[in-house]
């Protein structure tokens, strides 16, 4: 499958936005002349000041982001969460700050299957390229998103018409969002799933679909110091052998997966 690919070296660009969703902050970076992501595509992202001036001179490498969304303008936006000292520093920049970019990179989504209707699902933060390929697929998706509570749940605001399921009850249904998906296929099988979110969830999602002899693809997380595909740190295991999610992925066939983990 084809890929959009980065200009070659990072990008100083400015922030022109910072929204909050609940637990999440949208950082939105002005992009005018950087090229089009792919739906599932990331970039490497670094703030441009004070970056590694944190506890023990951290955060000292770029975090991976998956681009939520494109504006016509070429804004990006960024979904964050305020764990660790990459996000929390990402976290704190607004409108008139700069970062370091580097991006767009891996390879995302692929368009479904003919005839297969496409079921987005995203749990927590990895709501976040399901909103750019949401976009792109239009009113067919379905959307069902699962978070921890009613404050994380705030971030299904990135997506239309989603199903929400909280571990507490308090938005949508009680329980896990593979509970929607297990109850969706049982009814019909004829969707493709596009998926992201923590490791047990991708591992309930590839399960259920390889049970119901649906396709799927996972878009998966790693950690990642160099976001090309020349520190081997992102590496993971396939049935057809080891692969670097940043340059392979991060989107895979869940058909090449034995397991989750």
């Amino acid at each position: 499958m084809s890929r959009t690919l980065a200009p070659f070296g990072r990008r100083r660009l400015p922030v022109v936005g910072r929204q909050e969703l609940g637990a999440y902050v949208v950082l939105s970076v002005g992009d005018p002349d950087g090229p089009a992501p792919d739906p599932g595509q990331f970039a490497m992202v670094a703030a441009a000041e004070r970056w590694g001036a944190g506890a023990d001179e951290r955060p000292f490498l770029p975090r991976a982001f998956s681009v939520a969304r494109r504006h016509p303008d070429g804004t990006l936006d960024f979904l964050l969460e305020d764990v660790g000292p990459g996000a929390c520093r990402l976290a704190e920049l607004d409108a008139g700050d700069d970062v370091w970019l580097l991006g767009p990179l891996g390879r995302g989504f692929a368009p479904p299957r003919q005839g297969r209707r496409p079921i987005l699902v995203g749990g927590g933060v990895g709501i976040a390229p399901l909103a750019i390929w949401q976009d792109a697929l239009g009113a067919s998706a379905l959307v069902l998103l699962g978070f921890r509570d009613a404050e994380h749940a705030a971030g299904a605001e990135l997506l239309r018409g989603a199903r929400v399921a909280t571990d507490d009850g308090s938005v949508g249904h009680r329980g896990l969002v593979t509970e929607l998906l297990a109850a969706e296929l049982g009814c019909d099988a004829r969707g493709e799933v596009f998926a992201c979110g923590p490791p047990p969830m991708l591992e309930v999602v590839r399960a259920l679909c390889a049970e119901h002899d649906v396709p799927a693809q996972l878009a998966l997380e790693s950690g990642m110091a160099c976001g090309f595909g020349a520190c081997f740190g992102c590496v993971v295991p396939t049935r057809e052998g080891y692969v670097r999610l940043c340059v392979d992925g991060p989107v895979l066939d869940a058909a090449l997966l034995e397991k989750v983990a």
